[in-house]
């Protein structure tokens, strides 16, 4: 995806042209749409990226300690217990699988917020198959920017694989992870119920995505 240029860089979130005009459009879609602001918050935290949250709420709603930014005439919220984990990050748009917002951060989750994949059986049946499709397709997809997938563990249904080469650290690795990975994995092998990232992208050497770029 070609680097979009950021329109606007506010003390905690930077919004990219193709993002900004995609959410202003949905706005303006919705119901008194001059009193709704964009709220972008984090949720939680899967494998080592965090999770988010993004909607549209009134301005108004923001309390004294939310962070409020205007970005090309739109406002922006981020609840205060965010600030932190989001400052420096980027809400883009990317055209991988079907298109949609990611948010680039180039903040991870300390270790204590990434629970460790549990022990499962790499002999099974399943995990055979799984390590198949990694080889067979996946890699060698990915390894156009040098990077890698290893099966680390497989409990039940549930897949925990880890990121290595040009894809630790990358900041989209949530979407190759969710638009490109598990739907390959899950198109050869139906009966998988959900991939998870358990790498730990902050210690990343050599990613797609530097801080610099982020």
């Amino acid at each position: 995806m070609p680097e979009n240029t950021v329109t606007a860089a506010g003390p905690v979130l930077a919004i990219t042209e193709a993002a900004l005009s995609v959410v202003k459009q949905a706005r303006d879609a919705e119901a008194d749409a001059d009193r709704l602001a964009l709220w972008v918050e984090v949720t939680g935290a899967q494998g080592g990226s965090y999770t988010y949250d993004i909607y549209f709420q009134a301005t108004a709603d923001a309390g004294p300690r939310d962070e409020v930014q205007e970005v090309g005439g739109l406002a922006v919220v981020v609840p205060a217990r965010s600030v932190a984990r989001l400052r420096g990050a980027r809400l883009d748009w990317s055209d991988e699988g079907e298109g949609g917002l990611v948010i680039v951060n180039p903040n991870t989750p300390p270790a204590s917020e990434r629970p460790a994949p549990p022990p499962g059986d790499l002999d099974s049946d399943l995990a055979r198959r799984v390590q198949a499709v990694l080889e067979e397709q996946i890699n060698p997809a990915i390894a156009a920017h040098g990077g890698r997938a290893d099966l680390v563990s497989v409990d039940g249904t549930v897949v925990y694989l880890q990121l290595g080469g040009g894809c630790q650290g990358c900041g989209l690795a949530a979407v190759t992870l969710s638009q490109g990975i598990e739907v390959a994995l899950r198109d050869e092998i139906p009966e998988i119920t959900e991939v998870v990232d358990v790498t730990d992208h902050a210690s990343g050497e050599n990613p797609y995505f530097t801080s610099s770029k982020k």
